[in-house]
């Protein structure tokens, strides 16, 4: 078993609809829903921390509606995702109450990771949800985003979860084992990588468009979502999904590929901090508070001798010593 699973204490867990949604009968595929249910449970009793993503609402919609088959208008998506995001709430609260635990719904639009303010507050929102001991399952909000405010597909919409989150692991439970240097379906010198250090040209080409009607993913949103999470200091990884229980297969088999961060997600946060946001006032400290900060130690009131400027909540600061010295 990787270090890179035992060791994570905050895991994002995504499910695409073709694996959730019976395709033929359009309906909800219970037993294997529950079979990770009780992975998620069994990781919970190991004090880790875990994030669902789960597609399938369109998916479940369009059968309910008797939609046809193919790509669909974006208000009949949308009229999908209202119907079919009831049964699948209630699917996932079914199979957690089962097992002692408490779902939580949490519809997010691109806005929610995009802007700041709306990022605190879910990130928030979910921390909270996360501390009380419930398991949030979270989707992208369909019945009201429109294609120019949306992910676009639910890779991404995990990875940017799991970055919004400092999550330590993102998990993509796919059609395929991992990811091939080729489509495995179709070349037969397809080979599975194990590990992808690094993110390279190379990598991308690899990438192939492979995806369902059911699902807008392919191996292509996956890399995207992959570039994605390592900047933000999260292990990914690809395994398959096809198999019941996913999760304990993904632990005990290895049938897989990470991609590896280069930085935990502390340290990724941080210089996401210090490089992207435009400060918005400053923070003047006495002698004791800069010398606390300078052993990594937390900034408390008492140490700020002067506020400079107007900020709100979520806005980025300077930190200055009383010679008016930048010190973070």
């Amino acid at each position: 078993m990787r270090s890179e699973w035992t060791n994570a204490r905050r895991i994002v867990v995504k499910i695409g609809s073709s694996l959730l949604v019976d395709s033929a009968a359009g309906a909800l595929r219970r037993e294997w829903l529950s079979a990770l249910c009780d992975d998620i449970a069994d990781l919970r009793t190991q004090g880790k921390e875990v994030i669902v993503v789960s597609s399938g609402a369109i998916a479940l919609g369009r059968n309910v509606l008797k939609l046809p088959k193919g790509p669909l208008k974006l208000e009949d998506s949308q009229a999908a995702a209202a119907v079919g995001q009831i049964d699948l709430a209630h699917a996932y609260e079914d199979a957690f109450r089962a097992r002692g635990l408490v779902a939580a719904q949490v519809l997010v639009t691109l806005g929610d990771t995009e802007e700041r303010r709306r990022y605190l507050n879910a990130r928030s929102t979910i921390t909270t949800l996360l501390k009380l001991g419930a398991v949030p399952v979270v989707n992208e909000n369909d019945t009201v985003a429109t294609n120019e405010i949306r992910y676009g597909d639910n890779d991404r919409l995990a990875a940017r979860v799991a970055s919004m989150m400092s999550a330590d692991c993102l998990v993509l439970l796919s059609d395929v084992e991992g990811f091939f240097t080729a489509p495995p379906g179709s070349s037969p010198e397809a080979r599975r990588l194990d590990e992808v250090p690094e993110i390279t040209p190379e990598i991308e080409a690899m990438a192939g468009d492979v995806g369902s009607e059911l699902s807008r993913g392919g191996m292509v949103t996956k890399i995207e979502a992959a570039k994605i999470a390592v900047q933000a200091g999260t292990d990914m990884v690809i395994a398959s999904g096809k198999v019941m229980n996913p999760l304990r297969a993904l632990a005990t088999t290895g049938v897989c590929t990470w991609f590896l961060a280069r930085s935990d997600p502390t340290t990724a946060r941080k210089r996401w901090i210090g490089g992207t946001l435009e400060p918005r006032g400053a923070l003047v400290v006495d002698s004791g508070a800069a010398a606390a900060l300078g052993s990594g130690k937390s900034l408390l009131p008492a140490g700020v001798t002067r506020i400079e400027g107007h900020f709100e909540r979520g806005d980025a600061v300077v930190i200055r010593n009383g010679e008016g010295v930048e010190i973070g």
